[in-house]
């Protein structure tokens, strides 16, 4: 909140994040459209609650460590449970030079909501 406050009105509007639904997020999987789908859950989060077929895990306290695996030059998704990591993932990677980085909105709970298909590790 306090970031939002004191951001300069300039850089916000320049480097906002872009946002997605869930529905606009199936419609590009099912298009084959280019990108990396980043799913920043925990392990058991991702494997038994169910994820994106296609999803890349890549738990958002490992992100800074590992973000040099993602291209740079591809549209990066990012999507958690809710979409609150998921915009912490994005605005992170944004501040380290990934110019094409989206929040999918509601994140997994919009999306099994939606009923779309969700796979799972038991």
């Amino acid at each position: 909140m306090f970031r939002q406050l004191f951001r300069n009105p300039r850089e916000t509007q320049s480097n906002q994040i872009g946002t997605m639904t869930v529905q606009e997020l199936k419609a590009q999987l099912d298009a084959h459209k280019p990108m990396v789908l980043v799913d920043v859950r925990q392990p058991e989060e991702f494997a038994y609650d169910g994820h994106v077929a296609g999803a890349r895990l890549l738990p958002l306290p490992m992100l800074a460590m590992r973000m040099n695996e993602l291209p740079k030059d591809q549209p990066i998704v990012c999507i958690c449970r809710s979409g609150n990591r998921s915009q912490v993932a994005c605005e992170m990677l944004q501040r380290h030079g990934f110019t094409n980085v989206t929040n999918v909105v509601g994140g997994m709970v919009a999306w099994q909501r939606a009923g779309y298909p969700v796979n799972r590790q038991r």
